[in-house]
């Protein structure tokens, strides 16, 4: 048998079409990291959303293209003004509980989301929402108190997953209860081990880009965090295991392996991109920025420390995201250019006899820290001397705020990774105040609300490329690459039926062990 590495980059993999008898049994699948919470509104990691797709649906769904289709609900209109929507339920959904599913059920999620006194992470990009009224059993009406335009595309987010009502009677809802109406239900959770799911008996599949519209194949999806890369890989080749994140060096070794088939998702949202502490000298100047664009090789590194497994991206969003055009943000973004940097850093003072003094971090994993050690070495080579610190992702994203907010000290760039399925990622970063409370500027953050009212498609994407010029051209968001982090699957030849849906969902109901 030869070796199958399937690209998956819109959704159902293309390599077989399965409609043998299923097999029962349990799929094991094991990853690198733990969830942060069973609850959609308490996290934003990627382990969470992964792991809250199998659990819940909601109204919408991406499909192969990545644009928003009809799930649990079959249908939604929007008025003239874009400031309602409703949406219209399938008959005959069910909750893991047993009970229906119905309006009641939105509105309590998107009221327990927008207007609780302990509202979503994301909040935020729920838009302005005003209310959210039951019209009757099956319809359901969002007013919001202007135009949206990533409204729609985010009722297909793990981050609108719709839950039951019925969560709201468990006390221990999010650490040891979950209750949605996706393809496995939540059975336990030891925190650092496993999590367990079983399959729903009742499932019906409205909009999943995967050839099973109903119940999983499998009987049990067991989640298992697994820290030790190596562990993992001999997990799968003992049979342990049907699934797992491998780690990178090990990544040609599963190729060649005829019982292993590797799975890499290309159109994952996900952006690995450099960031500065813009508020302090030395990188409140756009010059010592730049500097740092141009002094790094950015494909070189990429191609020292991946070997082709990762591509350069240089837009502030990563392909398949609304405004994508990798032609035009090369325009704007910085080619390497030592020379450049060099006469740069002298304008700004620093050369041979006084190096700039900077600290570059990033979280721990998928190899980022090496990257930051070749982009050490060329800074190096133009009088930029440059520590590593690595930490964990909640660490991390503390560390920036406040490095953010300090007014001395030496320069930060940080090595920072975000997923979204929409432009409106860049208004969560770079609208004032920020998520990290670091750069901001007026004429910016005047273009970032309107690609949030800008309803038009071809307008719309006319002021998302101006975000992304200004971005680019100031070097205050330098994308390094894509598709990020936990984008690759090994899965044993022994259970067939792996697909990955757009945005990175690793689907299983088709799965058969």
């Amino acid at each position: 048998m030869n070796k199958t590495v399937v690209m998956v980059a819109s959704g159902v993999a293309a390599y077989m079409t399965l409609t043998a008898t299923a097999y029962a049994g349990d799929l094991v699948w094991a990853r690198d990291g733990d969830i942060d919470s069973l609850d959609p509104h308490r996290a934003t990691s990627t382990l969470s959303r992964q792991l809250w797709y199998q659990v819940y649906d909601s109204l919408l769904e991406f499909d192969e293209q990545g644009q928003p289709v009809p799930n649990l609900a079959k249908d939604w209109t929007v008025s003239d003004d874009g400031t309602e929507i409703v949406f219209t339920l399938h008959e005959g959904i069910k909750c893991h509980d047993g009970s229906a599913f119905d309006t009641n059920d939105v509105k309590w999620t998107a009221d327990r989301a927008i207007f609780s006194d302990n509202p979503s992470l994301t909040k935020a990009s729920w838009g302005p929402v005003t209310a959210v009224e039951k019209v009757d059993d099956l319809t359901v009406k969002f007013t919001l108190s202007k135009p949206f335009g990533a409204f729609v595309p985010f009722m297909a987010d793990q981050f609108t997953s719709m839950l039951c009502d019925s969560n709201k009677d468990h006390d221990d809802f999010g650490v040891a209860s979950a209750i949605g109406t996706g393809p496995w239900k939540f059975e336990s959770w030891t925190k650092g081990s496993q999590i367990v799911l079983t399959a729903n008996p009742d499932y019906q599949n409205f909009g999943r880009p995967v050839d099973n519209p109903g119940k999983p194949y499998a009987d049990r999806l067991i989640v298992r965090t697994m820290p030790e890369a190596q562990t993992r890989v001999a997990g799968l080749q003992t049979g342990e295991l049907q699934i797992i994140v491998p780690p990178i060096q090990e990544v040609e070794a599963l190729q060649a392996n005829p019982d292993v088939e590797m799975h890499i998702a290309e159109s994952t949202g996900q952006n690995m991109f450099l960031q500065f502490s813009a508020h302090r000298p030395p990188f409140n100047d756009a010059k010592a920025r730049q500097a740092v664009s141009y002094a790094i090789d950015k494909d070189l590194a990429l191609d020292i420390v991946f070997g082709g497994l990762v591509v350069r991206e240089r837009c502030p969003v990563s392909v398949g995201v609304f405004g994508h055009d990798e032609n035009f943000c090369d325009k704007y973004d910085q080619d390497y250019d030592p020379q450049k940097a060099r006469e740069l850093l002298a304008e700004l003072g620093y050369g041979p006899d006084n190096p700039m003094q900077i600290v570059m971090a990033t979280w721990t994993g998928d190899s980022r820290e090496k990257v930051l050690q070749v982009f050490q070495n060329q800074l190096k080579q133009v009088g930029i001397e440059a520590s590593i610190e690595v930490m964990d992702i909640g660490t991390l994203n503390a560390r920036v705020t406040t490095e953010n907010n300090k007014k001395e000290g030496p320069g930060f760039i940080n090595l920072m990774g975000w997923t979204w399925f929409d432009p409106d990622v860049l208004y969560l970063l770079w609208h004032s105040p920020g998520a990290y409370e670091g750069y901001t500027h007026p004429d910016l953050d005047e273009l970032l609300d309107r690609t949030r009212t800008t309803v038009d498609a071809d307008e719309r994407r006319e002021v998302v490329q101006q975000v992304f010029e200004h971005l680019l051209v100031n070097a205050v968001h330098v994308p390094i690459y894509t598709p990020g982090w936990l984008w690759m699957y090994a899965v044993t030849s022994k259970a067939p039926g792996f697909t990955i849906g757009p945005f990175n969902r690793p689907l299983f109901n088709a799965v058969k062990f």
